[in-house]
């Protein structure tokens, strides 16, 4: 499972707060403990006013690769930000993200298209999300014909299907599930991604929704996820369900997530 730590982001009013205060030892912090919590990936989003976003994307990046290996996804809702955003990156990562919406697969698409980086892809177009599964995979069509066109590997490729909240739409998981199935079908190498947290909006107990959607998704294909890597709760459903997936020969990685700390009770401190 690629894990991309969702925790740099500043929407969230601490890492706005950190970035408001240039408070570079906070921002390092939660890049290490996500490193240390076996991300895949570290998501580094601003969230600020437009015209302070590539600086602040830039400083956010140092920050993480002073104390992190990992690879960045860049992450920000303006595609030519996230183009001018790549050069301070010291090794390849993803893209988040591209969509049938405006042009943002002209401007991104073009400036990965001969380098290893990924992109997160969002099935969505200029009218929002679409209701129904069929709608949202006419979008995917969309999107892979453009990838073709620069010479975009499915491989390269995270598609989030997208998920509303279950409060709203009950048939939120099943449109969602639907599209990672047919998805996988065509394109077996593809990648399928999510934020957890909008299925369980409204609701009460929050993380239980959220438990069951990671397990239910990557059943139905979901190899990726923007989560908490320091959630060793989520992190234990996400190891216990590879396993019984038959993605983890004979538990072994469940086994040594366990023995190093990842999941199961916290250790105790000495």
């Amino acid at each position: 499972m690629i894990i991309i730590g969702e925790k740099i982001n500043g929407s969230i009013p601490s890492v706005a707060e950190a970035i408001a205060n240039h408070d570079s030892d906070f921002i390092k912090h939660l890049a290490k403990i996500q490193t240390d919590s076996n991300a895949s990936y570290i998501d580094c989003c601003a969230s600020v006013e437009e015209i302070k976003e590539v600086e602040t994307l830039h400083w956010l990046i140092d920050c993480i690769q002073e104390v992190s290996d990992l690879p960045v996804c860049v992450d920000s809702p303006s595609p030519q930000i996230c183009v001018d955003a790549l050069k301070f990156c010291k090794k390849e990562g993803i893209v988040n993200s591209v969509s049938m919406e405006s042009n943002k697969t002209d401007i991104i698409f073009p400036a990965i298209a001969d380098t290893g980086w990924g992109c997160i892809a969002l099935l969505c177009g200029e009218k929002g999300i679409p209701n129904s599964a069929g709608k949202r995979m006419e979008i995917f069509e969309q999107i892979m014909i453009k990838a073709k066109e620069y010479g975009i590997a499915p491989s390269r490729l995270y598609i989030d299907p997208l998920v509303v909240a279950l409060s709203t739409d009950q048939e939120a998981l099943s449109t969602f599930t639907s599209c990672c199935r047919e998805i996988k079908d065509a394109y077996p190498d593809i990648h399928i991604t999510s934020g957890l947290s909008n299925i369980s909006f409204g609701l009460p107990a929050r993380k239980n929704i959220n438990k069951a959607f990671m397990v239910l998704s990557m059943e139905a294909g979901m190899d990726s996820a923007i989560a908490d890597p320091t959630n060793r709760d989520m992190v234990g459903i996400i190891y216990a369900t590879e396993a019984l997936l038959q993605n983890d020969e004979y538990c072994l990685d469940y086994i040594h997530a366990y023995r190093n700390g990842l999941i199961g009770k916290k250790p105790k401190k000495e």
